[in-house]
Formats: C-alpha cells, sequence, structure tokens
C-alpha cells in the first residue's frame, strides 16, 4: 500500500450564515407590510361611503383592488428569485434537438462499459435532453473557453469509477477542438491527460474513498482507515488548480473500519461480530478528514465537491435480475430513489456547508456540484443491458444491467456544463 497522509482530528467546523435565506424572508415581509398599508388605505377611501350596500358593493371593489396588487407583489419576489438565486440544481431537462457534439466515433476516451452507442444500443432518445436550470441559463459545455481559462493549469478529478466515467465525458468534449496526450496511466485506471498548446493537465485519480483502505487478496475484508488520507491524490495535492472530487458506492462495500490503529467496527459484516458502522457515518468521517486537509493546507486550489450519483435499478423480469431499460426522464415526482443514496447526498451538503465557512476565512474557495436531483430524474441514462457489446446477439435474454455507471455521450456531459458554469463564471 502507497504512503499514507495521517490527519489529527478537526476543529469544528462551523455552519455559514444563510444570507440568501434571510433576504428573501426580509423581502417577504415588506411584501406583507406593503399589503396590509394598502389594504387600510382601501378601507378608509371607502369608509366615508359606508353603506349597508358595502357587503355587495364595497367589498367586492376592495378585494378587486386588492388581487391585481398581491399578484404584483408575486412577480416581484418571483423577480427577485430570479435576481438572487441561481441553483444550478434545481430545473428541469427539455428536450434538446440538437443532440451530442460528439458520438463514439469522434471520440474514443470512453470505457467500454459506457460507450452504449458502440455496444449497439437501439434507443438514442437519451440523448436529446438538456437540463435547464430555473431562474438562470446553462449554456452548452464550450471547448475553446475551457481551455483557454485552463491554460498552464491542472484539474484533478478524485474518486472512483463515476469519476472516471465523468473525466471521460470531459475528454470528449474537449475533443472536437483538442486532443491530449495520455502520459500516465496504472492498473488502477489512473491516468494524466496533457494538451501540450495548453500547457493543461486533467489528472483522473483513483481514491473510492479519499481516506486509506487495503483491497489485498490476501485479506478476507476490505479494510478502511479513518485518519488516514489516500495518498494517491494527496501526494500531488500541491500541483492542482482544480479539484473535483466526491465519494463513491465502494462506502456501501463491506468493509472493516479503523481509526487511530483500532477497529472500531464493521459495515456490512454481521459475522464478525464487530460493532456495524452505517455507510454515511463512515462517509462523514472521510468528508471531515478530507475538508480538514484541504482548508488548512498551505496549497489553495479551487475545491469542488460533487454530489452523489443515483443509481436506477429495478426488478427485471427473470428470478433475482435487476435492469434499468427506461428511455425517457422521469418527470418530477414520479421516483424518489433510494433512500441510503438520499442519505449520503444529505451528508456531502452538510459538510460541505462546514468547510465552505472554513475555507472561506482561510482563503480557500470550496464549491458544490449538486447533480443529485437532475441525474435521479434520468433513468435512461444508464448503460444497462448494453454496458456489453450486442448484449442480445446470442439469443440470451438474461444479461447483466449496468445502472450505476452513465452513458457517455449521456446525461453524465451535464455534469461537465454545470461544472463549467461554477469554475468560469
Amino acid at each position: 500500500m502507497a504512503d499514507n497522509i495521517e490527519v489529527v482530528a478537526s476543529e469544528p467546523l462551523l455552519l455559514p450564515e444563510k444570507k440568501k435565506s434571510i433576504s428573501l424572508m426580509f423581502f417577504r415581509f415588506i411584501c406583507v407590510v406593503l399589503l396590509a398599508v394598502a389594504a387600510c388605505y382601501l378601507f378608509v377611501s371607502n369608509f366615508s361611503s359606508w353603506t349597508p350596500e358595502f357587503e355587495k358593493v364595497n367589498k367586492q371593489e376592495l378585494v378587486k383592488n386588492i388581487r391585481p396588487l398581491m399578484k404584483e407583489l408575486g412577480v416581484l419576489e418571483q423577480q427577485y428569485l430570479k435576481e438572487e438565486v441561481c441553483d444550478l440544481s434545481v430545473g428541469k431537462w427539455i428536450p434538446k434537438p440538437e443532440g451530442p457534439t460528439y458520438t463514439d466515433e469522434t471520440c474514443d476516451y470512453m470505457a467500454s462499459y459506457t460507450n452504449c452507442l458502440k455496444n449497439g444500443r437501439p434507443n438514442r432518445d437519451f440523448l436529446y435532453w438538456k437540463w435547464q436550470p430555473t431562474g438562470c441559463d446553462s449554456p452548452p459545455f464550450d471547448p475553446l473557453k475551457f481551455l483557454n481559462a485552463m491554460r498552464n493549469k491542472s484539474f484533478a478529478l478524485v474518486g472512483d469509477s463515476i469519476f472516471r466515467n465523468h473525466a471521460r465525458s470531459l475528454l470528449c468534449l474537449i475533443s472536437p477542438v483538442a486532443k491530449p496526450q495520455e502520459i500516465y496511466h496504472d492498473r488502477t485506471n489512473t491516468g494524466t491527460f496533457y494538451y501540450p498548446e495548453y500547457n493543461f493537465t486533467i489528472y483522473d485519480i483513483w481514491s473510492p474513498f479519499l481516506v486509506s483502505y487495503k483491497l489485498e487478496a490476501y485479506l478476507p475484508t476490505m479494510e478502511v482507515y479513518l485518519d488516514k488520507l489516500d495518498s494517491k491524490w494527496t501526494e500531488k495535492y500541491a500541483k492542482y488548480d482544480y479539484m473535483l472530487m466526491s465519494g463513491s458506492h465502494w462506502f456501501y462495500k463491506r468493509a472493516i473500519i479503523y481509526d487511530n490503529n483500532k477497529v472500531i467496527g464493521c459495515h456490512y459484516c454481521p459475522d464478525l461480530g464487530l460493532k456495524d458502522i452505517d455507510s454515511d457515518v463512515v462517509y462523514r468521517k472521510a468528508l471531515e478528514l478530507t475538508f480538514k486537509f484541504i482548508t488548512t493546507s498551505e496549497h489553495k486550489p479551487f475545491v469542488i465537491l460533487r454530489t452523489w450519483s443515483p443509481t436506477h435499478y429495478e426488478d427485471g423480469e427473470f428470478p433475482g435480475s435487476r435492469i434499468c431499460n427506461r428511455t425517457e426522464p422521469f418527470k418530477e415526482g414520479e421516483f424518489n430513489g433510494d433512500p441510503t443514496d438520499f442519505s449520503m447526498r444529505n451528508v456531502e451538503v452538510e459538510e460541505f456547508d462546514k468547510a465552505a465557512a472554513i475555507g472561506e476565512r482561510n482563503g480557500v474557495k470550496i464549491k458544490l456540484l449538486d447533480t443529485y436531483h437532475l441525474s435521479l430524474l434520468r433513468p435512461d441514462g444508464h448503460p444497462g443491458a448494453y454496458r456489453n457489446y450486442h448484449p442480445f446477439d446470442s439469443g440470451k435474454k438474461d444479461v447483466e444491467n449496468d445502472c450505476l455507471h452513465w452513458c457517455v455521450p449521456g446525461p453524465i456531459d451535464t455534469w461537465n456544463e454545470l461544472l463549467m458554469k461554477i469554475v468560469i463564471p
């Protein structure tokens, strides 16, 4: 196992001030006051002409005068929200007739199990949707603008195979204007890609827990160490200008958990007689240690935390089979997702809020790329049976489905569109 960096227990992380929420509450208070003043004015103006017919005439006139004011205040509030709040994670999927900017024929960086087009997926409707945030715009990914902004810089993507999925989408989105040199690749599929014309480097780093772990043939159960960061990403941290990171579905795997060189429990191993530790608890500890390192380091890159990637497994036709063969997005409210996935996403948001406040005090920019909900609405974006090349050609019907990774091209390209919006406002 590679050397690891040890970090002492973190200081208490403070919640940031909710400035926008307070501003919105103040705005609504002003609206209520104005509405009350208007009602009083109309009442007084009608008092001098008070008659028994007031019930039939004056009340109707009062309501008729107040309703337009209420409507106008509502419009003003919506305008205020649009001006003050641009939440890229809130919106809807809308048709996009032009489709993707690349295909499997123009880009060869995607992994075979995410190359849904080459693998023969017959339905291609999943390619013709665009995420439209509410209250702001999200333009298509502009590879030239991105490369010019990244000139003489480096960008690290740290995570598991979903991050490899994410990184390959980024390479493909850039591919219409520039091709990188792959200058490093190892058995964990950690890779380094270099664009010489721009002196720009992309690091795709395999680190599924962010903290250190052991997964060896001689170990009957994987081991995860909550007091040591994974040196796979920390050893080159000083080289990163930007770092995008996230946890992974590896936190759901069976693992013995260590802290301060002692076994403190185990996740998903009742046969060992150890204290059971939920995956969200382990993930929170890993994020706390990671953010402690980031917010106290002398090197201060731009750090982005990407939220959890949801799965869309459904029961298949055959006993025990799980599939994902939908061909269009879910409608809002049609699918709530796996509660465990949602819990992991909540951990991320809570730990981000704490770390962002400390980062602001220490001069470290930390942002959240919240792709959870928009991805939750795209069950059609996974490889499904087409993780393998033409899976049904042999006549077999019960084939393995991949409802975790994402087709490239596909909805995952939207993650990079929003990423660009964050790093290049």
